[in-house]
């Protein structure tokens, strides 16, 4: 479109915007197809008839299926390493060290945090339900959703000397200190399993990754509660979709609207120019009527540098300046001053008329 144009920045805001949009969306298509599934899902009982169910099945095996049970260790459990008397089928053991670091943009101390190690033991577990029925889960460090405990957090303070600490502030880094978290899939815990339902062929009955790339969940939580939160996540994805959208529609709405005043600006000049022209036209008209009445006579040279134009000039002074009805540029220097004052007074000039040397 004639006329129609973006800035570099208003270029990389609505790239920036679609790409931004486009990404929100999927994820939260992605996520509203978790639901679906989860809503579609069969919610099985753990009992004696599972066995009975999945043999009817074909493949042996439910795709998508919900689960319910207690988690028991098969063999013997993990002990905490700070509580004894607890024991669990899954322990992570984090350290982590918070610092605070200078920030030369803010001209502040901001908090931050690394993780030095962490550590995963793990042993086989299985869900039980009624009848002593059993479903062992595999690979639960694949599955999506909080299924441990935080069951200790201890914090080490750091300790300095005064040399130390003057160290540590001329290189902008100072460590708070160290915190220890260990966290445990405890055993005799109800645990919300979704995934894959097989029934192997010794007849063990076993919970995995979806085959077809779906999400795989453990949850502590139950299944209305873990269905919700994951809705709400894509509700909030959506959000994030809408506001990235409605910014570009921002973006191209002020180009529009800049566009739509250039447009303005052309329209009135154009309307300026052919008034002027009309005009002109009458003024000559008068003029040549004016003069055929009176007859011949000598007309004064209007190019000389009395009524030359101020501005450049060359041509003769044609037009004047309302409301200070000034006599002192050509019309083609009055299209071309870059603010709409008379050059004369300074004035705002709010109409132009032609004007003839008689």
């Amino acid at each position: 479109m004639d006329g129609f144009s973006l800035s570099l920045t208003e270029v990389v805001c609505l790239g920036t915007s679609l790409g931004l949009t486009g990404i929100f969306y999927y994820v939260h298509k992605q996520n509203r197809k978790t639901v679906t599934k989860l809503e579609n899902a069969p919610r099985i009982s753990i009992d004696g008839k599972l066995k009975d169910l999945l043999n009817v099945t074909p493949g042996a095996c439910l795709n998508y299926a919900v689960v319910e049970g207690t988690v028991k260790a098969v063999g013997e459990p993990l002990k905490s390493q700070c509580h004894k008397e607890i024991s669990g089928v899954l322990q992570k053991f984090t350290i982590k060290e918070h610092r605070i670091v200078w920030s030369s943009f803010s001209r502040t101390w901001m908090d931050s945090e690394r993780i030095l190690h962490q550590r995963v033991n793990m042993v086989p577990f299985a869900l039980v339900g009624s009848d002593q029925a059993a479903v062992k889960v595999q690979s639960p460090l694949q599955a999506n959703g909080v299924f441990t405990e935080v069951i200790n957090e201890k914090f080490h303070q750091a300790s300095y000397g005064f040399g130390d600490l003057v160290g540590l502030y001329i290189i902008g880094e100072k460590s708070k200190g160290h915190l220890e978290i260990e966290e445990m899939l405890k055993v005799g815990t109800t645990l919300t399993g979704v995934g894959e339902l097989t029934l192997e062929t010794d007849g063990t009955l076993t919970l995995r990754p979806p085959s077809d790339n779906s999400q795989y969940f453990l949850s502590l939580a139950d299944f209305e509660s873990l269905r919700d939160e994951i809705e709400t996540v894509a509700v909030w994805w959506k959000a994030l979709a809408v506001v990235s959208a409605l910014a570009g529609a921002a973006v191209l709405f002020w180009a529009g609207f800049r566009f739509y005043r250039t447009l303005q600006v052309r329209w009135e000049q154009e309307r300026i120019n052919a008034e002027f022209a009309r005009l002109q036209a009458e003024a000559a008209r008068q003029r040549a009527n004016r003069g055929n009445a009176e007859g011949p006579h000598d007309e004064a040279n209007g190019n000389d540098i009395q009524n030359v134009c101020v501005i450049c000039l060359g041509e003769p002074r044609d037009c004047i300046l309302l409301n200070c009805a000034h006599v002192c540029c050509c019309f083609v220097c009055y299209q071309a001053l870059p603010q709409k004052k008379c050059p004369i007074c300074r004035q705002d000039i709010v109409r132009v008329l032609p004007f003839y040397h008689a």
